[in-house]
């Protein structure tokens, strides 16, 4: 029998939810957060997660904030009116005070792109140990 080159990801772990227009974030995101563990979902809109139906139950939601059509503070204010109460952590290339002061609002934690060191895998732990899960 031959054996799969990929690594399949654990199903018993926690699962995080990548939202990234970016296409080569997205799998370097899914690819990096499986190799520690993680399953990971992936969505590439704001209007593929919001129509999509039910998220998947997750630990974490990973949201970049400059996307086409909606901002990822909006998505997520948008999940959150649907009752959706996941940890969730801001990504962005262009991070601004206003930006910060906002996502601070909304108590999200923001996270520069590109990421440095394990800033992100720090801040997704962080997310679950908080919440729980």
């Amino acid at each position: 029998m031959e054996m799969s080159p990929h690594r399949a990801p654990s199903i018993a772990g926690p699962v995080i939810i990548v939202v990234d227009d970016d296409a080569a974030v997205r799998n370097s995101l899914k690819f990096s957060l499986e190799i520690e563990g993680f399953s990971v979902c992936t969505y590439s809109s704001p209007n593929e997660v919001l129509s999509g139906g039910a998220l998947p139950v997750s630990s974490c939601l990973i949201v970049d904030q400059n996307m086409p059509g909606m901002s990822g503070l909006n998505l997520l204010a948008a999940l959150r009116k649907r009752g959706v109460s996941t940890p969730a952590i801001l990504v962005s290339a262009h991070v601004t005070p206003a930006l910060k002061d906002e996502a601070a609002r909304a108590g999200l934690p923001v996270v520069e792109k590109p990421f440095l060191g394990n800033v992100l895998l720090d801040g997704i732990c962080a997310a679950i140990t908080q919440d729980g899960r």
